[in-house]
């Protein structure tokens, strides 16, 4: 895993854009431009990809220290020339504020599994009889843990009408408004008439007789 992959994964899962990762670098009082930004993320197989040094990604995680945490008083700590995936996880444990379990933990969402001892052992001083090496492929399923936890699915802008400018999901309630519902609380107390129904659905069968005023006299006499 090179540099250039850890720089790729730790933008992507923080949805860092380019003029952010800049600032990043900026507050190691490293000066870079979003071209080398633009030309490290470029993928492997581009001919134009450039590099990432140890010092550049060394730099970039203590501003990411930074960012996340502040600035703290007194002197800063320098970049490291050779940077070690040991040095790495430390940085980014320090710059999320992860304690060991929550490492752990996260691993454990990607299947990972890995006890407290064998994961304090990363973070021993090289000349202590514990220090374990830190592989590629821990550091990959941290920093896979890490996305599944902090980059949130893409969700799709919801459009507004041209003419009315409502937003797609109002126009759907009110196509389909149910607050007559509770518009009369006591509706259901109200006294109905059974027949009433019944009565108004059959038909008069009556004949009505229509007699002209003349006709209702002309036997009277």
């Amino acid at each position: 895993m090179t540099n250039n992959d850890v720089l790729r994964r730790i933008r992507y899962t923080f949805n860092l854009r380019d003029e952010k990762v800049v600032a990043i670098f900026a507050h190691a009082q490293c000066k870079v431009s979003e071209t080398q930004v633009q030309n490290w993320l470029k993928k492997d197989d581009d001919a134009t990809m450039v590099e990432l040094a140890d010092v550049e990604l060394a730099s970039f995680l203590n501003g990411f220290i930074i960012e996340k945490r502040g600035r703290k008083a007194g002197e800063q700590p320098k970049p490291e020339t050779t940077l070690t995936k040991n040095i790495m996880l430390m940085k980014l444990k320090i710059a999320l504020q992860l304690q060991n379990d929550d490492i752990i933990d996260l691993l454990a969402s990607t299947g990972f599994t890995l006890g407290k001892s064998e994961l304090t052992a990363f973070f021993r001083k090289p000349d202590h009889k514990n220090y374990r090496h830190c592989k590629s492929q821990f550091l990959r399923n941290f920093l896979q843990a890490l996305q599944d936890k902090h980059r949130k699915p893409y969700t799709p802008k919801k459009s507004k009408n041209k003419l009315t400018g409502a937003v797609a999901s109002d126009i759907e309630n009110e196509l389909v408004d149910t607050s007559y519902k509770s518009a009369r609380a006591n509706a259901s107390k109200l006294y109905v008439n059974p027949n009433a129904t019944k009565a108004a659905s059959k038909k008069s069968t009556r004949t009505v007789l229509k007699l002209k005023p003349e006709d209702i006299y002309k036997n009277s006499k």
